[in-house]
């Protein structure tokens, strides 16, 4: 059987000229922001649908203030209204110490917690529940998993336990970040499973993956 494994979605709150600003110069700002909220649903439903364990919706403050209620925007309330989903905060510092620090709160005690945790973000709309399924199964064979990016990053990690050296000091947004993981868990001695990589949707080039119709 299983172990339950909580899903982390990693978000930023929907806002027109915070949300997806690569796009900007493609979509306009509003409408950056309207394919931002579009990605947020499907993820969040995705891992609602999966039916692995908890979710849990962790939200960056809008407008890059760290004191901003996170689950303020109105994208993550319907969220929380529709679905059986849990608000979180990202809080504070760099995506490396934001990603530690939420799998440090699912993962960092025993006590009445999932014994697995898969993180995502909102980027890659190919990133279904079938698939974080099939990852949430490697998870039951290997320290962590991942899903990495077409670009040189990843859409998703997994882990059974935190690992800080996987996230600290990274060069976040560039084509090395899947490439300097790789070399972390092997000097960390953690075994590792990678799935087939997926296209985010970060510049205007990328748009070109999104599935039909989404920016109708």
């Amino acid at each position: 059987m299983n172990s339950p494994c909580r899903v982390i979605v990693m978000a930023k709150a929907p806002v027109a000229g915070h949300a997806k600003t690569r796009l900007i110069p493609a979509l306009g700002a509003a409408g950056a922001a309207a394919l931002a909220e579009r990605l947020l649903d499907h993820a969040v439903r995705q891992a609602v649908a999966a039916d692995i364990g908890p979710v849990d919706l962790c939200g960056a403050p809008e407008c890059n203030h760290a004191t901003a209620d996170p689950g303020a925007h109105p994208a993550f309330v319907r969220l929380r209204e529709q679905l059986p989903i849990e608000l979180t905060a990202q809080g504070t510092g760099d995506l490396g110490e934001r990603m530690h620090r939420a799998f440090e709160r699912v993962l960092g005690s025993t006590h009445g917690n999932p014994r697995h945790a898969l993180l995502i973000g909102t980027d890659a709309p190919a990133l279904d529940a079938a698939l974080l399924n099939e990852t949430a199964d490697a998870l039951n064979r290997t320290d962590a998993v991942f899903v990495p990016a077409h670009d040189g990053g990843y859409v998703l990690v997994g882990l059974r336990r935190p690992a800080i050296q996987l996230f600290e000091q990274m060069r976040w947004s560039t084509p090395t970040v899947m490439a300097c993981t790789r070399e972390r868990l092997a000097a960390a001695g953690l075994r590792h499973v990678e799935l087939p990589p997926l296209h985010d949707i970060d510049e205007p080039a990328d748009l070109l993956h999104l599935p039909p119709g989404w920016l109708e």
